[in-house]
């Protein structure tokens, strides 16, 4: 509902305090974008003045309202909202906007400032989060929520402006947010028509209202942008939706106030000049000192007291759900606190022992299924889906059901989603997922079609969120498809993102191991890279060390060779099984080799250096065995790498193993290379 008192305050100072904050910052870094922030502030003055239900004092409340910046580049924006409206960010913070470690970086970010809800700047993600946000609202709602005890009951609200709207993801998300009905979404497009070229009307010629009609949006608009009670009650407007999300369209001037800047790019991304924050001081009668507030505006913005009564309410209401439903009330509580259940250790430990004792042979795809079967029965937060390819990727399992949407838009309590052929928006509708908490999102597709998903895989290791890659037909073995669907760099280029843990199992028990470990990792998301062909069971002479990400698979005497070993052959994945072949026949010669088998090279990369001798010994040649390109193995100080630096062909995988010479013989010719024994 609207604040009934808001016709006490005065939105015209409210939003040329956001207006002044936003070019003195920008002036004073002489680096930014003072033209959203500016030409936005009277929406910002109906939003988070009337409607947004938040609490200052404690940015992470379960029921808030979520809301994303998707326009990231005008963070300042969002910086002067959280300053005004009484968040921990001091006008120190503000004065040093764009500086060396400060709160205020030049775009937003989450764990950074407080009230942030996501890390935004690459275009068209802020959007696709804020859909994945409002989808685990709605997710959450039907799960927990019981008749007198709504406990999920927010709203989520975007920003964003044209450069979110060209970007292709914004197709991807906007379209499933109207599928699934998401009537809690709310977004309100600054329809400015500038962009850092100029004028977007030659080249950004949309009819965005027909276009958000046709994915089953409500859209509401064009409304003046800077008439706060024209935007108060479009908003008012789309709360009133029940069945689907709304667009509010604003048309605004960027820069508004500036005399000779606004409605130009050059009010998008420089600093207006000091002579030009001047005369818009003039222009708008603010005739206060730079990063100086009027202790009535602040009194105006401030929302300590509404937010702690709001959190109060919410609070009585949840002591009512925990006396009604005390064993739900817990459940909520551990699950938005991310902490997984007590027994998944011991759901972990059954499930590779499980895979341990049957050795069955399947392709780690499978091998995933199966691992998937253990814990999706053990953890109701997890929450699959893949990019049109479930029988492929093999994410579904028999404790998640297909998410679809009643009658009356509510959700049917499934848990894994058919995200249709959209990668990209996958990957940033999961963060979104993660970021509200609730749920551990995961999602599927070929790698290499992780390409398309990659930036938003950055930004899930930039934010260091919970979220889960499942990318199956990982080399050439998937045959016949051929290169446009054959990996080759997609593994290497994976594993260069910091933050991100990649795991290539060799069998089914590595394959629980590396579920194990991404599932239990909350500050990390995770890519499991996994095999179309069938993978035998590698023997082990041990369990524990493979979430170590490499571990010692077989040593001489295992094979029958009571020497030492003279070399060590490295291998991922499908390539450990040639290595084992390369092993036997090596000590059938006499020649004595370790096996290291090393799922992931991150997880190896953190342990300790004496575990790290200890797998691989100083003074003895190493031999990585991949079927990708060869550049990151070299780190690792190895005398040869068998790998692939070309694209692949379409022939059946067995003929491709033979011409891009992955055979036990190549590898056997290798190590002989590697230790002199052949030229």
């Amino acid at each position: 509902m609207a604040n009934t008192t808001a016709t006490a305050k005065n939105p015209t100072l409210m939003a040329n305090a956001i207006r002044a904050l936003a070019m003195d910052a920008v002036q004073q870094a002489n680096s930014g974008h003072p033209g959203a922030p500016m030409g936005m502030a009277d929406i910002s003055v109906a939003l988070w003045g009337r409607h947004l239900r938040h609490n200052p004092a404690n940015p992470q409340w379960a029921d808030r309202d979520r809301f994303v910046l998707s326009n990231g580049h005008g963070s300042m924006l969002i910086y002067a909202l959280l300053h005004l409206s009484g968040y921990e960010l001091p006008m120190a913070e503000l004065k040093n906007f764009r500086q060396l470690h400060s709160k205020t970086p030049g775009h937003p970010e989450v764990g950074v400032t407080p009230g942030v809800e996501t890390t935004t700047g690459p275009l068209g993600q802020g959007i696709t989060n804020a859909v994945g946000l409002a989808l685990a609202e709605k997710l959450l709602a039907k799960e927990f929520n019981r008749d007198g005890h709504a406990i999920v009951d927010h709203h989520t609200y975007a920003f964003l402006g044209d450069g979110c709207l060209m970007e292709g993801i914004s197709h991807e998300a906007c379209s499933l947010a109207g599928a699934w009905k998401l009537n809690k979404l709310i977004a309100v497009y600054d329809d400015n028509g500038i962009s850092i070229d100029g004028q977007v009307a030659p080249w950004f010629a949309d009819n965005t209202a027909q276009r958000f009609q046709a994915y089953g949006w409500n859209v509401i608009g064009p409304v003046d942008g800077h008439d706060v009670e024209a935007v108060d009650a479009a908003l008012a407007q789309a709360k009133l939706s029940t069945d689907k999300p709304s667009l509010v369209i604003a048309k605004t001037h960027i820069g508004k106030g500036s005399p000779n800047r606004a409605n130009t790019a050059k009010a998008h991304g420089e600093a207006l000049g000091a002579e030009e924050v001047k005369l818009t001081r003039d222009a708008l009668g603010w005739l206060h000192e730079p990063f100086v507030i009027p202790a009535e505006v602040y009194a105006d913005w401030d929302a300590k007291a509404a937010g702690a009564a709001l959190e109060q309410a919410w609070d009585a209401r949840f002591d009512a759900y925990a006396g009604a439903h005390p064993e739900l009330a817990a459940e909520f509580e551990r699950r938005m606190a991310g902490v997984l259940p007590e027994n998944f250790a011991q759901v972990a430990v059954d499930a590779v022992i499980q895979a341990h004792t049957e050795g069955q042979t399947v392709a780690s795809r499978k091998a995933s299924q199966l691992a998937l079967e253990h814990f999706t029965a053990a953890l109701p937060e997890l929450l699959g889906g893949s990019a049109d390819l479930t029988g492929s990727n093999l994410t579904n399992t028999k404790s998640t059901p297909a998410l679809r949407l009643e009658a009356d838009g509510s959700a049917n309590g499934g848990r894994h989603i058919n995200y249709g052929v959209r990668e990209f928006g996958m990957a940033a509708i999961m963060n979104g997922v993660a970021l509200h908490g609730g749920f551990i999102p995961y999602g599927g597709t070929f790698l290499t079609f992780s390409d398309y998903s990659r930036n938003a895989i950055r930004m899930a290791a930039l934010m260091k969120q919970r979220v889960i890659h499942v990318f199956t037909h990982d080399s050439i073995g998937l045959g016949e498809d051929g290169p446009t669907h054959q990996s080759i760099e997609h593994v290497a280029s994976l594993r260069l993102i910091p933050g991100l843990d990649l795991w290539r199992p060799a069998d089914t028990a590595e394959t629980v191991v590396a579920w194990t470990m991404a599932i239990g990792n909350a500050s990390r998301p995770s890519v499991l890279a996994l095999s179309r062909q069938n993978l035998p069971y590698a023997p082990k002479r041990g369990l524990d060390e493979i979430s170590k990400g490499a571990y010692v698979l077989s040593e001489p005497a295992d094979v029958g060779l009571k020497k030492k070993a003279r070399a060590v052959i490295i291998a991922t994945g499908s390539e450990v099984q040639l290595a084992l072949h390369a092993q036997v026949a090596l000590a059938q010669e006499g020649i004595a080799v370790r096996v290291v088998s090393m799922p992931s090279t991150s997880v190896f990369d953190r342990q300790d250096v004496k575990y790290k001798k200890s797998v691989l010994p100083e003074g003895l040649p190493r031999i990585a065995v991949e079927m990708g390109v060869t550049d990151g193995w070299w780190k690792y100080g190895c005398a040869a790498v068998v790998g692939i630096d070309t694209y692949g062909e379409s022939a059946p995988a067995p003929a491709l193993f033979k011409h891009f010479g992955f055979t036990p013989e190549n590898v056997v010719d290798t190590v002989k290379v590697a230790l002199g024994k052949k030229k």
